[in-house]
């Protein structure tokens, strides 16, 4: 366990209080190689960091804080009078970003922050459970957490849907539209006992029984969705296809990840278990392998399969969104979508920087978007309403 005199050392040079002699006392306890395992846990436990992928030093996270550590005192012995923060991310390297560190709740209290330049008093929180629910007759009905809802086969408590098992005759199907909206995600359970995770942004189309024998077939509208299929042994053989305009996925029992947005030319089929079969215009079927993504541009009519880091892809329906050079540019459109918020660069170089790391889901956006001027990424920002100005 960490001393308490360490753990404060650290708070205040995460929240820029800290003195010469802070340093030097984490400095020193480090030094010895039991402690250093100790530190090392600890920012493993207690925070998520990215690093600009330029940076050599960035696999090795300890050694890279401490790397600035060293650097941070002997700036503050060198321009003592001066703001000595103002260039250390950019002299060491591009940045501790997207909050550089994340404080867990307990060490929030009591530390120094600047004020964000925020022009309205709206309140920017994370995403929820939360969807619209369309029936085959078109009304609608609101999906949250505190409201529950049941009819037929059909039952949610607000957090999740579930659809028990049902046999329907070919003239008698009836679809319905799970709709996530920005700012939001849910779970669904399909008739089959096939599992769902509709990401923000994401609408999802699918009967409210399958017809026995035949072929399982939902539509992902647009957005996003993690697939965990129930077995075609379980339904005499019955595949299960999931397609949208441009694509179509055939399974027979496995896990996988559909990526769709509409505002993003590409589709990515990510398989982490089993085997799918996918479908393009103009491309015969392709095999997936677990591991393997399918890249398909409609527009250009491009295809490509490529190895990826499977949880870096899926790490969203765990709670987190974890990046591997991933340009700034990019990863506000994700958090975008779960803020339910609008980025708009003035420096427009800012977002084509690359980073790898960690993001917390539960983080409130202020405290993301107030490091990364910390820390020397930014030159400054403003919220105005839903629309966060980064210069």
């Amino acid at each position: 366990m960490i001393p308490s005199r360490i753990e404060k050392c650290i708070i205040k040079y995460i929240s820029k209080s800290a003195t010469s002699k802070d340093f030097d006392t984490l400095l020193k306890w480090v030094e010895y190689p039991n402690n250093r395992l100790i530190f090392k846990e600890y920012l493993k436990d207690h925070y998520a960091i990215m690093f600009s992928i330029n940076d050599p030093d960035a696999k090795d996270v300890t050694e890279k804080v401490l790397k600035e550590i060293r650097n941070e005192k002997y700036r503050m012995h060198r321009r003592r009078f001066q703001n000595v923060f103002k260039y250390a991310a950019a002299a060491i390297f591009i940045g501790l970003l997207i909050s550089g560190f994340f404080f867990k709740d307990k060490f929030l209290n009591g530390t120094e922050e600047e004020t964000p330049e925020v022009i309205t008093n709206n309140i920017i929180v994370p995403g929820s459970d939360k969807a619209t629910l369309t029936l085959d007759d078109g009304s609608q009905i609101a999906l949250e957490e505190g409201k529950s809802y049941e009819k037929g086969n059909v039952k949610s408590d607000g957090e999740k849907i579930v659809y028990t098992s049902g046999k329907s005759k070919v003239s008698n199907i009836e679809y319905h539209y799970l709709t996530i909206p920005r700012g939001g995600e849910f779970f669904l359970i399909l008739p089959d006992g096939t599992k769902v995770w509709l990401n923000s942004d994401s609408q999802l189309k699918y009967p409210v029984s399958f017809i026995e024998g035949e072929k399982r077939k939902v539509e992902l509208v647009y957005g996003e969705a993690y697939f965990d299929v129930s077995p075609s042994a379980e339904h005499n053989g019955s595949e299960f296809i999931v397609s949208n305009q441009y694509q179509q996925v055939e399974v027979l029992g496995t896990e996988f990840n559909v990526k769709a947005y509409k505002d993003e030319s590409n589709i990515y089929t990510t398989l982490a278990e089993g085997n799918v079969v996918v479908h393009f215009d103009g491309f015969e079927r392709q095999n997936i392998t677990p591991g393997q993504q399918s890249n398909w541009n409609p527009y250009v009519k491009e295809f490509s399969v490529d190895i990826v880091n499977v949880y870096n892809e899926i790490s969203w329906r765990y709670g987190v969104f974890s990046f591997d050079g991933k340009p700034l540019k990019e990863i506000v459109k994700t958090l975008s979508r779960w803020y339910d918020v609008d980025f708009i660069f003035l420096n427009k170089t800012i977002g084509d920087v690359e980073f790898v790391g960690v993001l917390r889901k539960n983080k409130k956006l202020e405290d993301i978007i107030l490091n990364l001027k910390n820390f020397g990424v930014i030159e400054g920002y403003k919220i105005k309403n839903k629309t966060i100005i980064i210069k």
